[in-house]
Formats: structure tokens, sequence, C-alpha cells
């Protein structure tokens, strides 16, 4: 998913962004480009990560299994 957001103000140490939908986002400004600041224009993007996805799916399963397993002793 892509989107447009402007950057609306700064609170402190976070960005306070307004995408195209009228929806506020905070984010870490530290996480934006050094040189951005009010009112500029921002591209973001959002993926799903699929190799952390199952990496974290397996530590859960294996987890539960490990947690299953003491159980029954």
């Amino acid at each position: 998913m892509r989107t447009q957001a402007v950057i609306d103000r700064f609170e402190g140490s976070k960005a306070v962004l307004v995408t195209e939908d009228d929806i506020e986002v905070v984010l870490p400004q530290q996480i934006l480009p050094p040189d951005a600041r009010q009112g500029d224009c921002l591209q973001i993007e959002i993926t799903v990560d699929e190799e952390a996805t199952n990496q974290a799916r397996q530590t859960a399963q294996n987890l539960l299994q490990r947690l299953l397993e003491q159980n029954q002793q």
C-alpha cells in the first residue's frame, strides 16, 4: 500500500502526519528524512515483511509446542 501524507506538525520528538484520507499518524521524528519540515509531503509505503512474519510465526509455534510438552509431563 502506498499513500501520501503531509507533515502537519511536530510535538516534541514526534511528527504528526495527515494522510490523503485525513488520518493522523504519529511517528518518531528520527525516522523521517533529516531535512523533512512541517508542510512537506511524504510518500509512505507499507508492505508485509514475509520473512519476518514467517520467523515470528515459527517462534510462536515452537514456544507453544514446548509449553504443551512441559504441560504433559
